[in-house]
């Protein structure tokens, strides 16, 4: 359809206008997504869409003509500009129904057909414009089932794989935290209860992204396991061991046709499915990913984060995988075992991890190529990339020899049929268009059809500039033009003063102020031949196109496994870097209970200190065993406490995952989870004080810690009065070692806890060090042995830049709080004011100092007055 097709008004102001007719029947289909309506070189949208598409782009709400007798709203974006205004909406939240023209605009009477060819939604990005290269767009089904069961499914469309788990309704929270979506559907059918603790989730930050109800009857679990077994062309679920999750299956069944929905085909690409289980992974809530900041700082910034400082892959899909595996470590410890093997083997082989690493530049996307090609949405520029990537045969040549199992398996999976890139190399132009519709896709010599076409088009040039030199003899007009532009065609064009000169077999095709354009019976036989082939040629070119894309689907599962195979390899090819250049060593794993750690250290501070030329990192130790499973920390704030408790469990997790840790040795047992309390916060949103989210927080660690799991509690109990924090804390700690019997850093400034270990026999006092100076104070950032002398609180006071007159009051108050203290004397004034401090006692260098003044002195007297002050400054022996 051309720009000039327009919402006109209804001769009887009873109907729609046909254009409006269909516009309103693509848009009962999809009543609660904006419709953007493809007109010429706009998107448009109409009424309800149009107010709402205005608010949120900031784009002209315009009203063109009546339908119905009702005036049309209506707003456009450039059709170029798509992916920008996509963007925007996605970001919002918002969902995109994308109506394109297919009809033949020559042939149509009235409007031309249009249909909606997808729909973008948050969850099934797939376009490299709309999602981060580092970042998945995970779309995740609900279903409320029977007997307090919930089904989960997930998936990432560029990825292609199902994820299946079931939960209880206590353990959706953290499901959802682990998971991540970026949309959630679920069932229409289920109760008000539940669609109330979906809304109560999102509102506590559990999750956040859009949610959204899907008819009931997609949450059928024989349904969903039909459809499961059609994905995988499989007779059975055994062997994925699926088969016993009904309500995971009814789950999958409306996140596949969900899915489907929105890429308006078949998932031709998803052919794998994954179960999780509760006890398959090491727990972190979300507490702990905030608190360890794993992804984002507690600023919500992306940097420094343990991720930022892990991620030195050469390839957005090995960026993705690595996230992957660092939240989601296995208890079992296989998977470790074999990445830290191939690891070690990529360090052993003549630093092997280099040379794969120069290899791994300008690998492409290979994963989301894939899907694209699958979904019939990849764009010439693509494949041209993937072409390049097939081409690169020194990974397969530097992997042959190697004899580690892993890397074996990933050369194996590299292996891309020949045809494949064969086929990419003679069907594709070395440099495309950016779009099919604009030409200059398919190579020279792929069809000889179009070939034959583009010769037309190419020997037009020569055929103009023939055409103009005989004109100009036979005419006698020195300056005639022969032209072409896309509005008019080919023409002649003859100034204003030589126009009587124009032979009788011109015809007028348009005046000018200046000139007159015209057109021959030749050049007109000429335009039809040559526009006609221009035509010709770009709608050969789009069915040769699709051709390609048919010829590629064969070969989707094995670009499928190499994409997997290039993320692995950047994965370990990128911790193998980490390991040499952050001086990592390989952590032991033992079926023993125990956390030992020598010389650990924080691998973000340290890489920073690093950065700010700020000294070495202080290392230090960890004994964590079943005879010493609890460890009550004293020392000042800032004297290194949280980050030594962060440490700890940061090396937990490397190992867990399969990396390198910061640490001379460590030795691991078995973890099942990692609970963190740290820090004070509050959430008011949700009517929670700081003491209040810190209880809920130790109530949650409380009921789910267990024996193999590592806790870290800081300061907790101090968001009240001093007896009622004094006696949480103490009850707590004395939990965890009776009861949880968990490995436990206990960090306090409640020095009465340092008494626990006399009578709790498996708890230890340790404290981190300070040297005094006067007022002043040296963190030392050590750990030692024993509870600490005192907190230093003030120091730290002042060196935070507290006023000296408050600072002289609190020492004046904290020395008479120990004296009544040690006398069991009664309470003390705390407003009292403090005695006149004494004026500071002067020194004989500061007298000296204080009698110079410097402009009054000669040379001789001023040397004689430096040799007075060193004599005052050496002390007599």
């Amino acid at each position: 359809m051309d720009n000039n097709e327009k919402p006109t008004k209804a001769k009887t102001g009873e109907h729609h206008t046909p254009m409006m007719q269909q516009y309103l029947s693509l848009k009962a289909g999809y009543p609660d997504t904006l419709l953007f309506y493809r007109m010429g070189d706009f998107y448009e949208v109409f009424y309800a869409d149009a107010e709402k598409a205005a608010r949120l782009l900031d784009i002209t709400l315009t009203q063109r003509g009546q339908s119905a007798g009702q005036p049309v709203m209506m707003a456009g974006v450039p059709f170029h500009a798509l992916e920008n205004y996509l963007a925007r909406l996605i970001k919002l939240g918002e969902s995109v129904a994308i109506c394109e023209q297919v009809g033949d605009v020559a042939t149509s009477k009235g409007p031309v057909e249009r249909k909606v060819v997808r729909v973008v939604t948050p969850g099934t990005l797939t376009d490299a414009e709309l999602l981060s290269d580092k970042t998945e767009a995970l779309l995740l089904a609900i279903h409320q089932g029977p007997r307090a069961r919930y089904g989960l499914a997930w998936m990432s469309v560029t990825q292609g794989i199902v994820q299946l788990a079931e939960c209880s309704p206590d353990e959706l929270a953290a499901w959802l935290a682990r998971i991540a979506p970026s949309e959630v559907i679920y069932s229409a059918g289920s109760s008000e209860r539940f669609e109330q603790q979906l809304l109560l989730l999102r509102q506590s930050s559990a999750f956040q992204c859009p949610i959204s109800p899907r008819p009931d009857w997609q949450f059928d679990p024989a349904l969903g396991a039909r459809q499961l077994l059609a994905q995988l062309g499989a007779a059975s679920l055994h062997a994925w061991g699926a088969q016993d999750l009904a309500q995971a299956h009814a789950a999958a069944g409306a996140l596949l046709q969900y899915a489907e929905h929105t890429q308006g085909r078949a998932l031709s690409h998803v052919h794998q499915i994954q179960v999780q289980r509760t006890g398959d992974v090491i727990d972190l809530p979300a507490s702990t990913r905030r608190n360890l900041e794993l992804v984002k700082t507690l600023r919500g910034e992306d940097a420094p984060t343990l991720l930022s400082l892990l991620d030195t892959c050469m390839t957005g899909m090995g960026s993705r995988l690595l996230k992957n595996w660092l939240l989601e470590p296995q208890r079992e410890r296989t998977q470790a075992r074999a990445r830290l093997a191939a690891t070690t083997a990529l360090h052993g082989n003549g630093n092997l991890w280099q040379t794969l690493r120069s290899a791994l530049k300008g690998v492409s996307d290979v994963e989301r190529i894939s899907a694209r090609i699958a979904l019939r949405q990849v764009r010439p520029r693509e494949l041209v990339a993937l072409c390049k990537t097939l081409q690169k045969q020194e990974l397969l040549t530097l992997l042959a020899p190697e004899a580690d199992p892993y890397l074996a398996q990933i050369a194996v999976d590299l292996q891309v049929p020949p045809a494949c890139t064969a086929l990419l190399q003679t069907a594709i132009a070395e440099e495309p268009a950016a779009l099919v519709r604009d030409g200059g896709v398919i190579a020279n010599g792929f069809d000889t059809d179009l070939d034959e076409l583009r010769a037309i088009q190419s020997n037009c040039d020569a055929f103009l500039l023939d055409l103009e030199s005989r004109e100009r003899a036979r005419t006698g007009i020195a300056n005639l033009r022969v032209q072409f532009n896309k509005v008019h065609g080919f023409y002649i064009e003859v100034t204003q003063g030589q126009s009587s000169k124009v032979p009788d077999d011109y015809r007028r095709r348009q005046t000018l102020k200046n000139a007159e354009r015209f057109i021959t019976p030749e050049l007109k036989t000429f335009e039809d031949k040559a526009l006609s082939a221009q035509e010709r040629a770009l709608a050969r070119e789009k069915w040769l196109y699709e051709q390609v894309l048919d010829q590629l689907q064969v070969y989707v599962p094995a670009l499928t496994r190499m994409a997997r195979a290039l993320a692995a390899l950047d994965v370990l090819c990128c911790l193998a870097e980490r390991a040499l250049t952050l001086n990592w060593c390989v952590p032991q794993f033992t079926a023993e209970p125990c956390i030992e750690i020598e010389a650990g250290r924080h691998p973000v501070v340290e890489a920073r200190l690093a950065q700010t030329s700020s000294g070495a990192f202080i290392a230090n130790h960890t004994r964590l065993n079943p005879n010493t499973r609890l460890h009550i920390i004293t020392g000042p704030n800032m004297g290194g406490k949280s980050t030594y408790m962060r440490q700890v469990a940061l090396i937990v997790l490397l190992a867990s995952m399969g990396s390198h840790v910061p640490a001379s040795a460590c030795r691991l047992g078995p973890i099942d989870a990692i609970h963190t309390r740290i820090g004070a916060a509050d959430d008011l949103a949700n009517a929670q004080s700081t003491f209040m989210l810190e209880m809920v927080e130790a109530a949650q660690i409380l009921h789910a810690a267990t024996p193999h799991s590592l806790v870290l509690m800081d300061e907790i109990g101090r968001g009240t009065s001093t007896f009622d924090g004094l006696a949480l804390a103490s009850g707590i700690a004395s939990h965890l070692h009776d009861k949880t019997k968990a490995f436990t850093l206990f960090a306090t400034h409640y020095f009465e806890l340092t008494e626990l270990p006399a009578q709790a026999r498996h708890a230890v006092n340790w404290h981190v060090s300070a040297a005094e100076s006067g007022h002043d104070i040296v963190f030392l950032h050590e750990l030692q042995s024993g509870p600490a002398s005192r907190s230093y609180g003030i120091q730290v006071a002042k060196l935070a830049g507290i006023p000296a007159a408050v600072l002289h009051h609190a020492r004046h108050t904290l020395a008479t709080l120990e004296e009544r203290a040690s006398q069991h004397q009664a309470q003390v004034d705390l407003f009292a004011a403090p005695p006149a401090a004494e004026p500071p006692q002067t020194s004989p260098v500061e007298a000296a100092l204080e009698r110079i003044d410097p402009d009054a002195l000669s040379p001789r007297e001023a040397l004689e007055a430096l040799y007075q002050l060193k004599r005052l400054a050496t002390p007599v022996p």
